[in-house]
Parts: C-alpha cells; sequence; structure tokens
C-alpha cells in the first residue's frame, strides 16, 4: 500500500491509495504494447500505458508520468474497469485520469467501489457523477463514508449533503472531525439552530474552508461591531450566507462610508444591512459608481427608496442592467417612463430579465394593457405570473361572465390584494353561486382573456 500526503492542504487527512488496473482498448496492438512494456523502465511504461489503456495523448502521458509511476500494468486496469463500470465512458475516462493520474492507484475494492456505490446513493450517477468528479476526483481517494456520517450527525439532511458535496467535494479531503467541528459548535454559540446551520453551509460550503480564528470569528465580531446586537448579527447572516465568506473589514466598512458620506442616515444603512447585506458587499469602487448613479437620479439620501435604489443596481451588472432596460424598451416604454417607474419602485430592475419579459408579454398581449400603466404601477413586476396574476384573472373573468361582477374592476387593485382579501371579495363571496370559481383560483381552468379591455 502506498501512502500519498498532500504537503499543501493543510489540516487535510492523509489520503491511502493502492492499486490494481484495466483495459479499455482490447486490439492486439495494445496487448502486444503491453506486455512488452511490462519489463521497460517505469517511466516508459508509464507513458505507453497512458497512451494505449488511458486514451492520452503523448504530450499528456508525459505530463501525467511525472506525477505517476507504474511498475506494473495490474492495479491501472482494475482502476479502469471498476470507472468503465460505474458508466463513464472513454472520453470521460481520459480526462480524469489526465487531470488525476494518481487515480490509477487508487484502491478498486477498499477505496473506489466503496465511494461509488455512497456517491450513487446520494444521487451521483451519470452526468451529476461526470460533473462531480470534474470538479473534484480525488473525492474517489478518500474516506467519503467518515464525512457523509459527519454531516449526518450535526442534522444535515440527504438532500443537503449531496448539494454541499456538489458544490464543495474537495470538503472530502478534510479532517472533518478535527477542521469542521470547531466552526460548527461556534455556529451554535451565536445563536444557529442546527438546521439553520445545514442550510448555510449546504449554500454556501465554502465558508467550512475559512479559517475559525482568522476569519469567521473575526468576520461575525465586525457586523456585531455595526449592528450592535447578537440578533441583529443572525438577521444580517440569514439575510445573506455568504456575508461569511467577504473580508468585511475592507469591503463593508468602506462602502458604509460612502453611503453615509452621501447624506444616508445611519438606521437606514443598518436596515439595509439587515434585510440586504448582498448589496454592501460589491466592490468598492462599482459601489461609489452605483451610489453616485442612484443620486444623480435624484432619490433622497434621507429616504428607504435611496438605499433600495442602491440595492438593486448594486447587485446587477451594468450588462444586465442594460439589457433588463432593453426589454422594457422593447414593449413600448420610453427611457423616462422606465426611470420612473424605477424610481417608484428600485425593485422592479431586481425582477430577472425573463420574468420582465413574461410579465409584459401577458400585461401588453394578453390582457392588452398600456405599457405607460405599467410603468405607473411598478409593483406589478415583483408579482408571479403563475402564482398570483394568471388565476386572479381566471376568478375575474369566470365573475365577469356570469355578470356577478361589473367589467370595469380595476385590475391594478385585484392584483394587488392580499390573498385574504382577494379570497373574500371575488371566490368566498360567490362560490356557492358559482363553485367553478375555487378551481379558477387554484389555477385548474385556463384564463381565456377578457371580452374587453379593463381598467387598469
Amino acid at each position: 500500500m502506498i501512502h500519498f500526503i498532500s504537503k499543501n492542504l493543510q489540516n487535510l487527512r492523509p489520503i491511502v491509495l493502492t492499486s490494481r488496473h484495466v483495459f479499455l482498448f482490447s486490439t492486439s496492438t495494445v496487448k502486444q504494447t503491453l506486455k512488452s512494456s511490462n519489463s521497460a523502465e517505469p517511466q516508459t511504461l508509464t507513458v505507453s500505458y497512458l497512451i494505449n489503456s488511458c486514451g492520452l495523448s503523448l504530450e499528456s502521458a508525459k505530463a501525467a508520468s511525472k506525477k505517476l509511476q507504474l511498475g506494473t500494468t495490474d492495479q491501472p486496469e482494475s482502476v479502469l474497469n471498476l470507472l468503465k463500470g460505474h458508466g463513464l465512458t472513454q472520453t470521460q475516462i481520459k480526462k480524469l485520469v489526465a487531470t488525476r493520474p494518481l487515480i490509477l492507484l487508487a484502491d478498486p475494492l477498499k477505496t473506489l467501489k466503496p465511494n461509488f456505490e455512497l456517491l450513487k446513493t446520494m444521487g451521483f450517477s451519470g452526468v451529476n457523477l461526470v460533473k462531480l468528479l470534474q470538479r473534484d476526483p480525488r473525492i474517489l481517494e478518500t474516506d467519503a463514508h467518515t464525512v457523509v456520517e459527519f454531516f449526518r450527525a450535526y442534522g444535515f439532511s440527504e438532500k443537503q449533503i449531496s448539494t454541499l458535496t456538489m458544490k464543495r467535494p474537495n470538503l472530502y479531503l478534510y479532517n472533518a472531525q478535527k477542521i469542521f467541528t470547531p466552526k460548527l459548535e461556534f455556529f451554535k454559540s451565536v445563536g444557529l439552530s442546527g438546521e439553520e446551520i445545514a442550510q448555510i453551509l449546504s449554500s454556501e460550503p465554502y465558508i467550512l474552508e475559512r479559517s475559525l480564528e482568522n476569519h469567521i470569528i473575526p468576520s461575525v465580531d465586525v457586523i456585531r461591531r455595526i449592528l450592535g446586537t447578537d440578533e441583529k448579527v443572525l438577521k444580517a447572516i440569514k439575510a445573506c450566507y455568504r456575508i461569511l465568506e467577504y473580508n468585511l473589514e475592507e469591503v463593508l466598512g468602506r462602502n458604509i462610508e460612502i453611503l453615509m458620506n452621501h447624506g444616508v442616515p445611519k438606521s437606514i444603512v443598518l436596515k439595509l444591512m439587515m434585510i440586504q447585506p448582498k448589496s454592501l458587499l460589491v466592490r468598492t469602487t462599482r459601489f461609489g459608481e452605483v451610489v453616485g448613479e442612484i443620486t444623480k437620479l435624484g432619490f433622497n439620501p434621507s429616504s428607504l427608496l435611496f438605499v433600495l435604489a442602491v440595492r438593486s443596481m448594486a447587485v446587477t451588472s451594468k450588462s444586465l442592467w442594460e439589457r433588463k432596460f432593453g426589454v422594457y424598451c422593447s414593449y413600448g416604454l420610453s427611457e423616462d417612463e422606465i426611470i420612473k417607474a424605477f424610481k417608484l419602485q428600485p425593485m422592479c430592475m431586481i425582477t430577472s430579465e425573463k420574468k420582465i419579459q413574461k410579465l409584459m408579454t401577458f400585461f401588453v398581449n394578453e390582457l392588452k394593457l398600456k405599457p405607460s400603466m405599467i410603468s405607473k404601477n411598478p409593483n406589478l413586476m415583483l408579482l408571479s405570473l403563475e402564482k398570483r396574476i394568471i388565476p386572479r384573472c381566471s376568478v375575474l373573468q369566470l365573475l365577469m361572465s356570469k355578470n356577478l361582477i361589473r367589467r370595469d374592476t380595476s385590475l391594478v387593485f385585484a392584483f394587488r390584494m392580499s390573498e385574504k382579501m382577494f379570497m373574500g371579495k371575488f371566490v368566498s363571496k360567490y362560490q356557492n353561486v358559482i363553485p367553478e370559481v375555487v378551481e379558477a383560483y387554484e389555477g385548474k381552468i385556463k384564463f381565456q382573456g377578457f371580452p374587453v379591455a379593463l381598467k387598469m
């Protein structure tokens, strides 16, 4: 058994590897080459095997041979057969070996097979398995079962462990008990529940790779110093898990200073910090540009709308912002109308490009609404088309067809009503007279369009 210990990754568990091997090509030429190469020098044998059995080019084989020396071809042949048996294609195996040639020395029975079986139970097979191995093939050479059991013991669900695994397979290279336990215990000490910790770390597993003493604790201290209480610290962390990945002393402090220098009250800055800290984590030069743009548009720095506008622009790249602007323009809105809408509801520019297109298509083409009316009611762009707007249109359409409500009912009013109010006014009130109204509200009756254009 050969032990390989990485000297470049501090605190990693030693990866124990052994070996056996397999053919992926079984032509007489390959057999002859391997037969003659068994008595050749290790370098010659390695390069020959990587070319003939793994499909590597001469250049790639030579590069891989600097990390791998084969004394025999038995172990690699068993490894290749195992990889092929788990559905990897020749091309995928070629890429895997080129990336991680030492995989050919892993123990097929004690290491690779158990890890493949474990990964399969976690939902990794076919395309998902290939994606995982492309991210970090070394996961196949680890004691993966111990790492999985560690996360299970801390209350991570199977789905959360699979998500974490796909995002950061290199976490399996660490000694989980030694490296991760202090971090998980620290998160508990600041008031996060086990369920919350699992949610945060499965969403942003990179946090587990940050130093507890040099990064995580100082980051929490910075947030606490700004917000004042542990309760507010937790709100900020829950609002943006990635906040624990940044150098907060450098980025957060400077961006807060920029806002306050533009006249934004500290109370509003702190509110932004708790509801959307992500917008304060933008590169300082970009953040300064955004604040300048929002100021030019005439937003009052003393209002909450100012920081909401900063938030919308800061978390959207310039190119994406221009594309969204273009989508609105394509439906007949002028630049001034779009800016007016943005000033009324800054969140209308956070809505995804795809959603803007879907909503505008429905409003303009299906409901025959004037684009200018939408710019005057930009809150509509925050609503769900499938879950809210279309079902409510179906209800109104049905009631109008039965002459139970007036045809000049305001759509904006109907769309913006709370669920409770809409149910009471348009569903519960009529369900005994026309039971289908419940099906319409549940989206089971297709919206056919209104007989006449309705007012906003």
